[in-house]
């Protein structure tokens, strides 16, 4: 049965806060997405607790109005409630807290965009589990979602009890992502606070169970997401991703400096699309240059952890949802993601 948005938010306009205003009159649904049978809205609250009656409400008079798809994100951010520009006393700042069950994380970043970061965070992830390694990969890449596809999951995350999500899981690897959430064609069009909220809530409300190491794919540039995780998490390290290209190496100091003023350690380096190998005439080239990475590295005494040619199975690997590490192990190109995983293990970072 298809729902039109007007009999959505009707539907939702019957739902009350506690306050006693209705959900929407109160301005509690947020991104509201009708497709079809399929409802999916954020509700931005200032804390969850009082508003889970109001979300299992809702779901229910969607279910009943005809939804057969309902997803309602909660995140704990709103704008109503002025600021106290005279607070009677400072309050305490909450520094960073451990996820449940997560010995160690570790985020995979980069200065621009288009320079692999998501691809070797997926094959590093299932390099980790291929060496024994009980492992998560939390997708926070939010405006650009891709492990989903890449890790070949698919279907809706779901909650038990309306507070803890249950992630999913494949290749050994426990995975959570905004993208599991929404269609592949909707655009995620969230403010800051909202992003936090959310990044928050699949760190911390998430059933990760006993993880040696959670993979944090994070997305480019120097923005809200990277601040939030290094503040409100244990980040054990990050671990930097660029192409030798000059235009990429100054991105990456960027998100170096980023991480150094976040007091969060540099775990290594990886240089992706290091070199390209001709499948006809075997002629190597160095497409983006060659080097960069390993004298930045060198520069800042931190380890080259790899240098990952630019190659046809890693990219067609990725899209058909089996990582080259899963679908061709004992390839060259595999063999270099195992590699990163035994370095990582033997520095006691994963």
């Amino acid at each position: 049965m298809a729902l039109s948005r007007e009999e959505v938010l009707a539907c939702l306009k019957e739902v009350k806060d506690p306050s006693g205003t209705d959900m929407v009159s109160a301005g509690l649904v947020r991104a509201l997405n009708v497709e079809g049978a399929a409802v999916r809205f954020v509700m931005e609250v200032a804390r969850p607790e009082p508003y889970m009656a109001v979300k299992d409400e809702a779901e229910a008079k969607l279910r009943a109005l005809g939804a057969e798809t309902v997803a309602i994100v909660m995140t704990a951010h709103s704008d109503k409630a002025p600021p106290d520009l005279k607070p009677q006393k400072k309050a305490e700042p909450k520094g960073p807290e451990k996820i449940p069950g997560v010995d160690r994380i570790i985020a995979i970043a980069s200065g621009k965009g288009g320079v692999g970061k998501s691809t070797v965070s997926a094959n590093l992830a299932c390099a980790l589990a291929a060496e024994g390694r009980r492992v998560g990969l939390l997708d926070a890449d939010v405006y650009g979602p891709s492990q989903p596809r890449m890790l070949g999951v698919s279907g809706r995350p779901q909650s038990p009890d309306g507070k803890i999500i249950l992630p999913l899981r494949n290749y050994g690897v426990t995975m959570m992502s905004i993208g599991l959430m929404t269609n592949d064609d909707q655009a995620v069009v969230w403010r800051g606070p909202m992003l936090m909220g959310a990044l928050q809530q699949m760190m911390m409300q998430v059933q990760w169970g006993a993880l040696d190491v959670l993979l944090v794919d994070l997305p480019p540039g120097t923005g809200d997401v990277q601040m939030t995780l290094a503040q409100k998490a244990e980040v054990t390290g990050a671990i930097i991703v660029s192409t030798p290209q000059d235009v990429a190496l100054l991105d990456a100091r960027k998100g170096i400096d980023m991480f150094k003023q976040l007091g969060t350690p540099i775990v290594g380096m990886i240089e992706n699309m290091s070199t390209h190998i001709c499948s006809a005439c075997g002629h190597e080239e160095h497409v983006f240059g060659h080097g960069g990475v390993a004298a930045e590295a060198e520069k800042l005494g931190v380890p080259l952890l790899a240098e990952i040619p630019l190659h046809l199975d890693i990219r067609l690997a990725a899209d058909g949802g089996a990582p080259i590490v899963v679908s061709k192990p004992d390839s060259a190109q595999a063999q270099g993601f195992r590699q990163v995983a035994r370095k990582l293990i033997e520095a006691g970072k994963a």
